[in-house]
C-alpha cells in the first residue's frame, strides 16, 4: 500500500507546485532527524484521490503549514512530528483498512483528519479496539457529536447545525418552496435530518426530497424532479464533484433558482469547478472568513502561507485548525506521549484558544466549536460573508 509523506500527492492542479514545495520541506525536516532520535508518529487516512481529492488537497495544505512550522521551530518537547498519510480513495472499506495499518503496523499514536462520514464511521472499531484518538475528522456527522464518541475529538460544528441554518436562511429570504437533494449515504441522511429541523422551525414542508446515488448521481432525473416540484431554492448535499456538476446541469436546463450547499464544498476548487455558474451559490461555513485578519489564527496562517506560496481557503483553515489542536494535545501530554496519555489530555482540554476561537473538550462533550456561518460566491470568484 502506498505511503505518503506529509502534504504529499495533492492532486489539485493549482496546488501542485505548492504541494511539491511543502512536501520537499517536510522531507528535509525529516532527513535531519538522526536514526536514534524519536519521532511522534501520527496517522491519517483520507481521500488523496477520488471525488473529493481537490478539497482534501486544501485540507492537507493547512495541515502541512502548521506541522512543518512546528517541526521547523523545534518540534514538540524536542521531537519532530511525522505524519503518515494513506490514500483511501474515498472508499469506506479502504479507510478502515488504512486505519488498521496505521495503528497496528505503523504504531501511530493518534489519527488526524479523516474525510467523510461513512469513511470515519468505518475506522471507529479500530479506534475503540486500540484506544486511539482521532482529532478533527472532516465531517460534521451527528453520530460523532452526540453522544460524545470516546475516541473522536471534533474541531468543527455538525452538519445538522449547518443544514438547519441553511433552511432557516432561505426562509428569511421568503423562499418557502425548498427542495433537498442529498447523497444517499450516512452523510446525506445526516444533513437531511438537520434540514428537517429547519423546515419544522420555519413551519414548512420540503417541496421535494431527492436521494442521489453516491457513485453515479443521475443529474437529469434529479433536475427534472426539482423543476417538477416548483422549488424556489434547493439545498444540494454531496461531494464537490457531484454538486458542482449538478449545479452546472441545473443552470444549463434554464433554472435560476437559489442553490445552497454545505461546508464540505467550501473549497477554492469548488468555485473553479462551477466557473460562471458559481456566482450566487450559498455555501455554509464552519470557520470565520479566512480574510478576517482580526483573528490571530488567520494572521499566523496567512504569514506561514505567504512564506510557502500558499493561498488560504476555508478548507485550508480547517486543516490548519485541526493540526493545531492535535499539536496542543501533544504538548500538554508531555515528553514521550502515549496513546493513553493523548486521550486523557484531550478529555481534560477544557480550554484552548486557537487564536480568537476558543474550544474545549470534556469526557462527555467532544464537539468543540459550534460556529456556523453563511457565505455566497461572488462575481469575483471568492466566498463573501
Amino acid at each position: 500500500m502506498p505511503r505518503f509523506a506529509l502534504a504529499h500527492a495533492f492532486r489539485s492542479r493549482p496546488l501542485h507546485r505548492l504541494s511539491l514545495r511543502l512536501a520537499a520541506g517536510a522531507a528535509v525536516a525529516l532527513a535531519a532527524l538522526s536514526p536514534l532520535r524519536a519521532e511522534i508518529l501520527i496517522g491519517q487516512t483520507t481521500a488523496l484521490t477520488g471525488p473529493v481529492a481537490t478539497s482534501v488537497a486544501e485540507n492537507q495544505v493547512g495541515i502541512a503549514l502548521y506541522i512543518n512550522h512546528v517541526n521547523a521551530t523545534g518540534g514538540v518537547h524536542g521531537e519532530k512530528i511525522r505524519l503518515v498519510t494513506l490514500d483511501d480513495r474515498f472508499i469506506p472499506k479502504q479507510a478502515a483498512a488504512n486505519a488498521r495499518q496505521l495503528i497496528e503496523k505503523e504504531n501511530a499514536l493518534a489519527l488526524l483528519m479523516s474525510r467523510g462520514t461513512p469513511h470515519t464511521e468505518a475506522i471507529l472499531p479500530a479506534l475503540a479496539q486500540h484506544r486511539v484518538a482521532l482529532v478533527g475528522p472532516a465531517t460534521g456527522a451527528m453520530v460523532l457529536h452526540e453522544p460524545a464518541h470516546p475516541y473522536v475529538f471534533n474541531v468543527r460544528s455538525s452538519y445538522q447545525a449547518e443544514t438547519e441554518k441553511a433552511i432557516e436562511h432561505l426562509h428569511t429570504l421568503t423562499l418557502n418552496r425548498i427542495a433537498v437533494v442529498y447523497v444517499d449515504d450516512t452523510f446525506g441522511r445526516d444533513c437531511l435530518a438537520g434540514a428537517m429541523k429547519g423546515f419544522k422551525k420555519a413551519g414548512l414542508q420540503p417541496a421535494a426530497l431527492i436521494a442521489a446515488d453516491r457513485q453515479q448521481p443521475d443529474h437529469a432525473a434529479i433536475i427534472a424532479k426539482i423543476q417538477q416540484s416548483g422549488a424556489q431554492a434547493v439545498l444540494w448535499v454531496g461531494s464537490n464533484a457531484a454538486v458542482s456538476t449538478g449545479i452546472k446541469a441545473l443552470r444549463q436546463a434554464g433554472s435560476r433558482i437559489q442553490v445552497i450547499t454545505a461546508s464540505n464544498n467550501a473549497s477554492s476548487r469548488f468555485i473553479e469547478q462551477l466557473g460562471k455558474d458559481g456566482h450566487g451559490v450559498i455555501v455554509t461555513q464552519v470557520f470565520p472568513s479566512e480574510r478576517a485578519m482580526g483573528l490571530a489564527i488567520n494572521r499566523e496562517a496567512a504569514q506561514l502561507a505567504k512564506a510557502a506560496g500558499a493561498t488560504l481557503s476555508p478548507q485550508v483553515m480547517e486543516g490548519y485548525a485541526s493540526a493545531k489542536v492535535l499539536v496542543e494535545a501533544l504538548r500538554r501530554a508531555g515528553p514521550k506521549p502515549t496513546r493513553e496519555r493523548i486521550l486523557s489530555t484531550l478529555n481534560a482540554m477544557s480550554h484552548f484558544d486557537l487564536g480568537g476561537l476558543e474550544l474545549g473538550y470534556s469526557s462527555n462533550d467532544h464537539t468543540s466549536l459550534s460556529y456556523v456561518d453563511l457565505s455566497i460566491i461572488g462575481s469575483n470568484g471568492q466566498y463573501l460573508r
